[in-house]
């Protein structure tokens, strides 16, 4: 065991896309800080960050129903998609910035355009899709969704669906254009490699498995270096915890109030995947359909266009399944020793309260070959089965925590858990995740280093035009924004925007 105590500025746990956008933001903001990261893979954006793991969609809500729901008067709540959709535009404009500033020199490593569209059978489902659709175009973040119920039209936005459709029975869709594919994999790795130009220490192949705050006031990290056995001891008055689902057992060894009574559910994922480059050629959106009753948020069925290093495929999925690790190269008693005397009780009554969850995964754990296909037929209705291949994706961890809502509630979401003197945080939770990295890493900032903030507004500005400001509130800078991000990011082709810097000055 080394017996040598390493001091850094900033300990980043986990080298995925929440730890790469936290600490891209940190060098640009504070570049005379040193920052070291310690990953239990060999090498970046290889767990939940990585493009095998997550259907790729920049979550914008565009596409996914589930950021919208239907009131007891039948009108439709669009808040968290509006939420969702402003943090993915805070996202645009980060990547933008680092294109520009040649931070990253070719943005179709990572994002390319591809139209979101939401898919819906049956009278119920066509209705409330034509009420979502009238209140979500009459905001300025969604005035370009298109919508129809005829299927001619729909023939043409994705033949592949269309084709083998039995007539007759009601079906609508809408359509954006400006939904993006990203492969998070990819920006996770090409951050990493820009931080690791700035001078940051990254260090992979090293398991963090104690964290304790030291009599000095620094948080100590232990950590086994897995090439040779030895422990390490990394000690700084910051820490980070982005580990995804490992992230639960490293907040409840730091021992902070805010970490008590929080637990987790791990759902693990299935997608199929067509590799066929004649059916792939003949598809291409990232069509959403609705979840069924019970199942959580990130089981919302999906046939998706995915770009990967270069190559065209198609998804469908995901099929949830259950395992007790919380990560995907995690351990079989992950979901055990996360249980404690502190959240003993909310675990059991997450058990109680969620019995259509629990019923749901054993339905999906419990299906063949078979029936999987024929999930799939709905959305493209002559699928064949050679033609498609089953692959495990990553482990999503829910929390679970008591809430105003009642004990054991399961949450869906991504959330921030800080200490209030704001010296460690850690990120839990799943989608809308990564799509909302810098939204989330923001938080962190604000939270964290409070002291801080005001002088790396000018700054935060700089990077994020929209920051201070609520883009909704403000439709030409909406337009605006999506512009000039579009340009850089090649996403399409448009005209210069002088609408963006007077837009500013008058939000």
């Amino acid at each position: 065991m080394s017996g040598t105590r390493e001091k850094t500025d900033v300990i980043l746990i986990g080298a995925g896309i929440m730890s790469a956008t936290l600490g891209t933001l940190l060098k640009e903001l504070a570049p005379e800080r040193e920052i070291r990261v310690v990953e239990r893979r060999g090498g970046a954006g290889e767990e939940s960050s990585n493009e095998w793991n997550n259907a790729g969609t920049g979550h914008a809500s565009l596409c996914e129903l589930n950021y919208t729901t239907e009131r007891a008067d039948g009108s439709v709540d669009i808040a968290k998609a509006v939420k969702v959709n402003e943090d993915f535009l805070v996202s645009r404009q980060f990547w933008s910035y680092l294109v520009e500033s040649g931070l990253i020199r070719n943005p179709s490593e990572f994002i390319m355009p591809v139209p979101h569209m939401s898919f819906v059978q049956g009278d119920e489902d066509v209705s409330f899709l034509r009420k979502r659709h009238e209140t979500m175009a009459r905001h300025p973040l969604f005035a370009d969704m298109e919508y129809t119920e005829d299927p001619a039209r729909l023939a043409e936005w994705v033949p592949l669906m269309m084709e083998g459709r039995r007539p007759g029975g009601k079906i609508a869709a809408t359509r954006t254009e400006a939904g993006t594919d990203v492969n998070f994999g990819a920006l996770t790795r090409l951050l990493f490699a820009h931080l690791q130009k700035c001078g940051a220490d990254v260090r992979f192949r090293r398991h963090a498995f104690d964290l304790r705050r030291a009599p000095d006031g620094l948080w100590e990290l232990k950590v086994r270096n897995l090439e040779n056995g030895t422990v390490e001891t990394h000690a700084a008055p910051f820490v980070f915890i982005g580990g995804g689902g490992g992230s639960l057992h490293l907040l409840q060894k730091s021992g902070i109030p805010e970490g008590k009574g929080i637990g987790g559910f791990p759902v693990s994922g299935l997608f199929m995947v067509c590799r066929n480059p004649d059916i792939v050629a003949r598809h291409h959106a990232k069509v959403y359909g609705k979840a069924q009753v019970g199942a959580p948020p990130m089981s919302v069925p999906h046939l998706d266009t995915r770009v990967i290093g270069g190559e065209r495929f198609l998804f469908f999925g995901p099929f949830a399944g259950f395992s007790p690790k919380f990560l995907k190269f995690g351990s079989m008693f992950d979901l055990l020793a996360s249980v404690k005397p502190d959240n003993l009780s909310t675990m059991l009554a997450a058990g109680v309260n969620n019995f259509a969850l629990t019923k749901y995964l054993i339905r999906q754990v419990m299906l063949t070959k078979e029936e999987r296909l024929a999930a799939l037929r709905e959305f493209f209705p002559l699928a064949e089965d050679g033609d498609w291949e089953l692959i495990t994706a990553g482990q999503r961890v829910q929390i679970i925590k008591d809430t105003a809502a009642g004990r054991g509630t399961l949450q869906f979401g991504t959330e921030v858990i800080s200490a209030a003197d704001g010296t460690i945080a850690a990120l839990l939770g799943a989608s809308p995740g990564a799509s909302t990295a810098v939204s989330v890493m923001l938080e962190v900032l604000h939270r964290c280093f409070p002291r801080d903030i005001e002088a790396w507004r000018p700054k935060l500005k700089e990077m994020i035009p929209s920051y201070g400001i609520r883009p909704s509130e403000h439709p030409d800078l909406v337009r605006s924004l999506l512009e000039s991000t579009s340009r850089t990011l090649g996403l399409q082709r448009v005209g210069a925007s002088d609408a963006l810097q007077p837009s500013l000055q008058q939000a």
